[in-house]
């Protein structure tokens, strides 16, 4: 994926940035909310075989996601999961900080 097909898809993925050869996302939201969070995401990375790295904090939840079987680098699927991902956040009611 090129540098102008990255920029093109971060636009579509609001509140997320990108990190080197990873796109992350954070989310206010409260411990036992973000687990709740969480497991609805592994339900769905399951599903479509794509998976976030994440780290859980008490008060909020962080995403990062880049494809390790192309080598750490960004594809199509990295801002697809994105894009799940902000939809369930939003189900849970988990406010994005802006990076």
């Amino acid at each position: 994926m090129g540098e102008f097909e990255i920029e093109v898809n971060l636009r579509d993925v609001p509140n997320w940035k990108r990190v080197g050869d990873s796109i992350t996302a954070t989310f206010r939201i409260r411990y036992h909310g973000g687990v709740a969070m969480i497991v609805h995401v592994a339900d769905v990375e399951r599903l479509i075989s794509h998976h976030a790295d994440i780290d859980l904090r008490w008060d909020h939840v962080r995403f990062t996601v880049t494809t390790h079987d192309a080598g750490h680098k960004l594809t199509l699927a990295d801002f697809d999961l994105a894009r799940r991902i902000n939809k369930i956040a939003a189900a849970h009611e988990a406010e994005p900080i802006e990076a």
